[in-house]
């Protein structure tokens, strides 16, 4: 299963800003360091705006770390730990949030 981090910023292009340069959160920053050639303010933004409705600041603090390392996501939806399994159904809810908006 891909990530949606990979998905979205590979798909999505024409997301609008929801954010300030001064107010970009952990995802948004995380995006715009990434390596992925869709990533841009705009989609970035989107996509933190996304993140703001979905996760806590806990939450996007760890899903900021899968544009580094997609790989950690894949072994926190393999992983045992219930709190892992919570993590990651919000990671979905966020990932179709996100989609949604930014699309």
């Amino acid at each position: 299963m891909r990530t949606f981090v990979l998905c979205a910023a590979l798909a999505l292009t024409s997301a609008p800003v929801f954010t300030t340069p001064a107010e970009a959160g952990v995802i948004t920053r995380a995006c715009m360091q990434s390596d992925r050639k869709a990533a841009n303010r705009r989609l970035c933004s989107c996509i933190q705006y996304a993140a703001n409705k979905t996760l806590t600041k806990a939450d996007q603090r760890v899903a900021s770390k899968f544009f580094k390392d997609p790989h950690k996501a894949q072994e926190i939806r393999q992983s045992d730990r219930s709190s892992h399994e919570r993590f990651w159904l919000k990671y979905k809810q966020f990932g179709k949030t996100a989609e949604a908006y930014c699309s």
